[in-house]
């Protein structure tokens, strides 16, 4: 499933805003990401998109995540994942497996996120904070690690 062309452009603003073109290989980048249902490795982006070179994704992907456009999350023994940015993704959480360090999406239903939005406004006030956004990670065992 590629993104739709409004995507595509709304990407291709928000690197121009960092004097940042939409490459061809960034693209390839980008187009990965969306395809995949999780949080990828560098590894496994190289695995998916053979044509990106690997002297090359690292430094795309910084230069994504620079603009905004891609973000990076902790993986297992801390290695990075990478997902586009909520604004190009949708708003999600992951479930995180404690034991191999999986990382899945999970879309919270609507009822949750009204319920988490009260509770984070809350904490925030509470501190003096104005919470802009909020991420959560469930950790427990994810399938195959419960079955072994």
């Amino acid at each position: 499933m590629g993104l739709s062309p409004s995507l595509h452009d709304a990407i291709r603003v928000r690197l121009a805003e960092s004097d940042q073109r939409y490459t061809r290989l960034r693209r390839v980048l980008v187009e990965t990401l969306a395809a995949s249902a999780r949080p990828l490795t560098m590894p496994e982006i190289l695995e998916a998109a053979s044509e990106l070179p690997q002297s090359s994704a690292y430094r795309n992907v910084t230069a994504l995540i620079e603009a905004g456009v891609v973000r990076r999350i902790a993986g297992p023994e801390d290695h990075g994942l990478f997902e586009l940015a909520e604004e190009f993704s949708g708003h999600h959480h992951h479930l995180v497996c404690a034991a191999c360090g999986k990382v899945e999406d999970v879309a919270p239903s609507d009822r949750l996120e009204r319920a988490l939005g009260e509770a984070v406004r809350a904490l925030g006030d509470a501190q003096g904070y104005q919470v802009t956004e909020h991420r959560v990670e469930l950790l427990g065992l994810c399938p195959d690690c419960t079955a072994t």
